[in-house]
């Protein structure tokens, strides 16, 4: 039995990586599993619960998730989204996994130069009053004073302490990076290529923001991460 973990990002939640969870039960008969993170809820950053929860809680919480699969399935595959990537690949420099889907991941974070795009952008959009209809900046403005500074201190702690992990994966990797992205420059994608040993797949999508399932790529993201893990697990079923 095959089974694929997916785990969202820092502030977000299960709905960032929902589209391709609909997608991979749509396509296969895997079981796909999109747990929430402590502190982090279902919704967009209405029902954030931050103050008293560590880094170590949200790679607890995956890691006692894998490990549950682990127990029913032979085969794992795992996708992260944002720091949910960097959680994903410490599981997968630690366990026997299939397969690592990387995406948009906080490797190195905050691209200035396009955060000034991003804002340019949104304040056309003002004029033209459009702006209520952006989905980003519904996703930024919800989560606007729910985000404790000791939370992001704690995303800061989780990064140092997944970074040297990458070293250790050695399944096949495919990443995803937006090419317009204002939290994750997209050169990112190449300093994780160059620190993870195994083989890795690399697509930059040219119109994704951060949120690269939920945006204008997001059927192109999907379907390319599909045609990924098919492959792997096709290899499988060859051997």
């Amino acid at each position: 039995m095959t089974a694929c973990l997916l785990i969202h990002g820092f502030t977000g939640g299960p709905y960032e990586v929902e589209p391709l969870a609909i997608y991979l039960k749509e396509k296969t008969d895997w079981h796909v599993e999109i747990p929430s993170l402590p502190g982090h809820g279902l919704g967009e950053g209405k029902d954030l619960n931050l103050a008293d929860v560590t880094y170590k809680d949200w790679i607890n919480k995956a890691e006692e998730v894998y490990l549950k699969l682990a127990t029913q399935h032979t085969t794992i595959y795992l996708v992260g989204f944002s720091m949910g990537g960097m959680i994903t690949a410490y599981l997968a420099a630690k366990y026997s996994v299939k397969g690592l889907v990387l995406l948009s991941t906080s490797r190195k974070y905050i691209s200035i130069p396009q955060i000034g795009v991003t804002l340019v952008d949104f304040s056309q959009k003002a004029v033209r009053k459009k702006l209520k209809n952006d989905p980003l900046f519904s996703h930024y403005i919800s989560k606007y004073g729910a985000v404790p500074v000791k939370s992001t201190i704690e995303f800061l702690k989780c990064m140092r302490f997944t970074k040297p992990y990458l070293k250790r994966i050695h399944c096949p990797v495919f990443i995803a990076q937006g090419i317009q992205d204002g939290i994750v420059p997209y050169k990112s994608a190449h300093y994780l290529d160059k620190e993870i040993p195994a083989d890795a797949e690399i697509i930059y999508f040219h119109d994704s923001r951060h949120l690269i399932c939920l945006g204008e790529d997001k059927d192109l993201v999907v379907e390319a991460v599909y045609q990924f893990l098919k492959k792997e697990n096709k290899k499988l079923t060859n051997h």
